[in-house]
């Protein structure tokens, strides 16, 4: 471990540690990693091709799907590629001219990461107004309606985002130099200045109440108006009809802040959980539900079921 005197203008190699104890299994690891990966590019390719191409998905609730797809398509290349080559190729060194790359794909894990949830938040409001409000659903939901929460999602991601590499380029970096991931997180750099970084973890805080903490609550606040909602139907086949058009989003929002919750409550409280757990356990936040996504929306709604039913046997299902 190599120690540093330096300002952030003149740094050291910094080393990317992969999973820490499983060095000497990392060829095997990378493996159902990549597997991850092309699945996650494969799936949404498809799910944004299908989307364009069949003009009864052009509906607010599949231009948000389609944000979704994207988002876990950059999300996904973000941070992928860099973890094969530690486990396959053994790049883990960042050299100075690296350091920026290293604050580029923080910045781009965290736009992308805060993305995704606004993105399922304002899912959730089209879920809620299709339930609650089917008869003023065109009226709310106009396109332009539609492109302003898209852009909201984009904005507030990026204001969020953009000031943490700026913050954390001010501090002299001085302490050691290995970051205990396979790529570069705001959490592992903020402990590595020797300077005062109680402004970089109070920001920290904000973005995660004002985004994922606020969010969560909005979409949890969401479904029981949807659920009190449901519950006044007559028949019981009615409730699950509708209830089923839902099914595709709750997963997606279950499989994001229910792995994002864990690593979250385990970095600030899990003084005692292996690091080896912790770092299992932000690789699977980050690469597993942008392979599930596209698997669940394909399996779970009919329309986009029937359509590529449809590609698959060459438009003769």
């Amino acid at each position: 471990m190599v120690l540093f005197n330096l300002s952030s203008d003149n740094l050291g190699p910094f080393i990317l540690v992969g999973i820490p104890g499983l060095e000497h299994a990392h060829v095997w690891i990378g493996i159902p990693f990549c597997i991850i990966y092309i699945v996650a590019i494969v799936g949404n390719c498809i799910l944004l091709y299908l989307i364009l191409v069949e003009r009864s998905l052009h509906k607010p609730m599949f231009f948000f799907l389609s944000m979704l797809a994207m988002t876990d398509l950059t999300l996904s290349t973000a941070g992928v590629p860099k973890t094969l080559s530690i486990f396959w190729l053994g790049a883990r060194e960042i050299t100075f001219p690296g350091f920026g790359s290293c604050m580029a794909q923080m910045f781009f894990i965290h736009f992308f990461t805060v993305m995704e949830s606004g993105v399922l938040l304002v899912m959730s409001f089209d879920r809620y107004v299709a339930i609650c409000n089917p008869l003023r659903y065109t009226t709310m939901l106009t396109d332009s309606h539609v492109v302003c929460m898209g852009l909201w999602a984009i904005i507030r991601s990026f204001c969020m985002i953009f000031p943490l590499p700026f913050l954390l380029k001010r501090l002299p970096f001085c302490k050691a130099n290995v970051l205990s991931h396979a790529y570069c997180l705001h959490s592992d750099l903020i402990h590595l200045p020797c300077g005062d970084v109680t402004i970089n973890n109070i920001f920290g805080l904000i973005i995660v109440m004002s985004t994922f903490v606020l969010d969560s609550a909005l979409i949890l606040f969401s479904y029981v108006l949807i659920l009190r909602s449901v519950l006044a139907f007559a028949s019981r086949e009615e409730r699950l009809k509708t209830l089923n058009t839902c099914v595709s989003h709750l997963c997606a929002v279950l499989i994001f802040y229910v792995p994002k919750i864990a690593v979250s409550m385990t970095a600030r409280f899990g003084r005692h959980v292996p690091r080896l757990v912790y770092t299992v356990m932000s690789l699977i936040f980050l690469f597993v539900p942008p392979m599930l996504n596209p698997v669940i929306y394909s399996i779970k709604t009919k329309q986009i079921r029937w359509r590529l039913g449809r590609m698959l046997v060459g438009n003769k299902f």
